[in-house]
């Protein structure tokens, strides 16, 4: 059954994945981004030009919506990013709340998922520092805020501990929940393409309830 949705960051790497599976599917998309140009129409995307910090009108758009699904990223070379997220996501939470959307989504960080017991990923020191300033902010919000959260029914998704760019959708994938999978290279890797299929999926299947899941080869 097609779901309305509204997309936030729909022109970014994930986002721009998440809607072309969305599409595919037959889903409802309202597409909230910064500079509509560079979405092409489709009849099954209504592309608005908005901006997440305008709290009032952002629970307008979510009103009436099945799910929000959260792409938001200031841009990675934003001398701002660290600022806009701490700032940016609470506001997105709120109008989710607001407005009375049942689902909120969220494309999350690797950097809080465990890679040994006890040590989570951005303590590893196997994040460049000079993307954690991106990085730190997304996984405090996802533990210091998210993991409060009883409200409304939300989901962090967190990726592997890289993006493969190749195109592939192949949907042999796996699924966790707080611990970083790896294959048996010791690799942590998953194309976009299959991270917006389990996405979609979950939008779908509604399996995960006021938690976090992660993906990985």
């Amino acid at each position: 059954m097609a779901k309305n949705v509204l997309l936030i960051g729909a022109t970014g790497f994930v986002g721009s994945a998440i809607l072309q599976e969305l599409v595919s599917r037959g889903h409802n998309v309202t597409a909230l981004v910064r500079n509509p140009e560079k979405l092409q129409t489709n009849a099954n995307v209504m592309v608005v030009k908005g901006d997440v910090a305008d709290t009032q009108s952002l629970t307008n758009l979510m009103k009436g919506k099945d799910a929000v699904i959260s792409a938001y990223n200031p841009g990675w070379t934003n001398p701002n990013i660290a600022m806009l997220i701490e700032e940016n996501y609470p506001k997105i939470l709120l109008a989710a709340k607001n407005s009375g959307v049942k689902r909120l989504l969220i494309v999350g960080g690797a950097d809080t998922l465990y890679c040994t017991p006890n040590l989570r990923v951005a303590d590893s020191g196997a994040i460049p520092q000079e993307i954690m300033g991106g990085v730190r902010p997304l996984g405090d919000f996802y533990l210091n805020t998210l993991m409060n959260e009883k409200e409304i029914d939300w989901t962090f998704f967190s990726p592997a501990g890289a993006f493969d760019n190749d195109g592939k959708r192949t949907g042999q994938f796996r699924l966790g929940k707080d611990d970083l999978i790896v294959d048996a290279q010791g690799n942590s890797h998953i194309s976009v393409q299959d991270y917006a299929m389990a996405m979609v999926d979950e939008l779908e299947q509604e399996n995960q309830h006021q938690e976090r899941f992660t993906i990985g080869y």
